[in-house]
């Protein structure tokens, strides 16, 4: 299974994409890449309030501060969501996702217009959720 890509490359890959059509293909396929879940990272701690469908994501700072995600969800464009937000976020320490310009990387992918009301809802809940706990982590 291919990795995902890192913020810079999801950029230009989403440029690329045709039309909506092609940009959702490209965001399941994004979410197909994400490693399964164990158990213990299925947990409610994990579970994210306020997605209609359900999603977890899991957080582990590393000794070097770094903080790695893993995540899931039970319907296949969400679940591309939940890898677009990973790859924004993996790897960096807690100072670092909380300065980043998170509504800039989304506005330059153009998502929130092609989002039904209830998934832009849970993909700010999503990072609400990650800027919350980046909060307690720092």
């Amino acid at each position: 299974m291919p990795a995902l890509p890192d913020e810079h490359k999801l950029l230009r890959n989403f440029s690329r994409c045709q039309d909506w059509e092609e940009r959702y293909l490209y965001m399941i396929e994004l979410g197909g890449r994400l490693p399964d879940l164990t158990e213990a990272q299925r947990s409610d701690n994990n579970l994210i309030a306020g997605c209609q469908s359900q999603v977890w994501i899991d957080m582990q700072k590393q000794s070097d501060g770094a903080i790695m995600f893993a995540g899931d969800s039970d319907a296949a464009i969400v679940k591309g969501l939940v890898a677009i937000v990973i790859i924004l976020f993996q790897g960096k320490t807690a100072q670092q996702i909380l300065g980043l310009d998170v509504k800039s990387f989304f506005e330059q992918l153009a998502l929130e217009q092609h989002l039904t009301p209830s998934r832009t809802q849970g993909l700010n809940a999503m990072i609400r959720s990650i800027l919350a706990r980046a909060g307690q982590l720092a």
